[in-house]
């Protein structure tokens, strides 16, 4: 469902995006509204799902997490039960940090952390050994080019 957004709207989101945590009154501000219509465009984003929720963005390195690396999965068997399963077996790994479902002949992308690569190592021989994983290919990222909010606000 596609919902009509002006340029308020957009400009909300960009701004949302750019600092979750502005005060209404400085965002009302800076889109060139008052605070109290900025707040019920807010809340009407959000009940209508444009704006999924609020995260605080933490910087891995902070956590000693300082290995990035991608791996590419792909399965023995596609059925609806294989896929929940794997599904299943991501939601539980802490150092998977996002996965994708593909197209083409690899299934899944997983976006991973790690504190060193012994720690990387373990991960992808436990990868490896879980049921149904026919094939396992990762590689080291060296640095992010660009690294942005998932929404995109023209």
């Amino acid at each position: 469902m596609t919902v009509q957004l002006d340029q308020i709207d957009l400009a909300i989101l960009a701004q949302l995006q750019a600092d979750g945590r502005i005060t209404n009154v400085e965002l009302a501000r800076r889109v060139g509204i008052s605070a109290p219509p900025c707040l019920r465009r807010m809340r009407a984003l959000e009940e209508a799902g444009v704006i999924a929720g609020y995260r605080g963005l933490v910087d891995p390195r902070a956590l000693g997490l300082t290995v990035v690396f991608f791996v590419f999965v792909q399965l023995d068997h596609q059925t609806e039960t294989e896929l929940a399963a794997f599904d299943a077996r991501v939601a539980g790994w802490q150092t998977v940090r996002e996965c994708w479902t593909l197209s083409g002949e690899t299934d899944f992308l997983l976006k991973c952390v790690a504190p060193d690569l012994a720690a990387l190592q373990k991960f992808i021989a436990e990868l490896t050994a879980t049921p149904n994983v026919r094939n396992v290919r990762s590689s080291l990222a060296l640095k992010a080019v660009k690294n942005e909010a998932t929404g995109y606000v023209p």
